[in-house]
């Protein structure tokens, strides 16, 4: 059975759009309240740790190299998965039910414990554990300009593919989409820690569970 068509299809590229709302929400949540980490943007955390050798940078290599460990241990897992149950018409949605389930969990004991008592490097590695199992589905799928997490390639496709540089100005609408839902999404995330930091990875999880649902019903309409 072909996989072609769900991979360009009107709910795949909405659920890819959730995942990226929610990437720019959880990237908001782990800078802005656990510590000056990324969870889901790894490239964030490498300039990081040689941030970090100024002792006045106010970052932490622990917290990065945590980040960094726990994220390739969730690519890790996902990968295996994709690797074996791919052409199952239950993937990629019960990988991201997974990393729903695993987000809501960190949200609920943040609420009942704490953040502080369960401790930034704990919920640091679940987080990155998460979005590590994101991260390698997303990139099985191959769905050009919506990686979810990084837009660097995006966003240099979106000049040097456009028709002022000469080229066939390919896919632009996607490309500013995946760039404008990733800064909405960090946006939210940003105005969202300030009232709760445990409400925030809630949201994220959100935009994963509404990903997964819309891969659901993808799946079944072609199947």
């Amino acid at each position: 059975m072909s996989t072609a068509a769900p991979a360009t299809s009107r709910p795949t590229i909405a659920a890819l759009l959730s995942l990226t709302a929610g990437t720019g929400v959880i990237d908001a949540v782990s800078y802005l309240g656990l510590g000056h980490v990324f969870v889901a943007n790894m490239t964030g955390n490498i300039v990081f740790l040689g941030f970090a050798a100024n002792p006045s940078s106010g970052l932490s290599a622990a917290l990065a190299l945590i980040a960094l460990a726990a994220f390739m241990f969730g690519a890790l897992v996902g990968g295996a998965v994709g690797h074996r149950v791919a052409g199952s018409p239950t993937w990629p949605m019960s990988v991201l039910l997974a990393q729903a389930a695993l987000l809501g969990v960190v949200a609920a004991a943040g609420a009942a414990f704490g953040i502080a008592t369960l401790g930034r490097p704990v919920v640091v590695a679940a987080l990155a554990f998460a979005f590590g199992l994101q991260n390698s589905t997303a990139r099985r799928m191959a769905v050009a300009d919506l990686t979810t997490t990084v837009l660097t390639l995006t966003v240099t496709g979106l000049a040097a593919d456009s028709r002022v540089a000469g080229g066939p100005g390919a896919k632009p609408v996607r490309r500013l989409a995946s760039i404008t839902t990733m800064l909405a999404g960090a946006i939210v995330g940003a105005l969202l820690v300030q009232v709760s930091v445990v409400l925030t990875i809630g949201l994220s999880a959100l935009c994963v569970l509404a990903a997964a649902v819309l891969f659901g019903v993808d799946r079944r309409v072609h199947r």
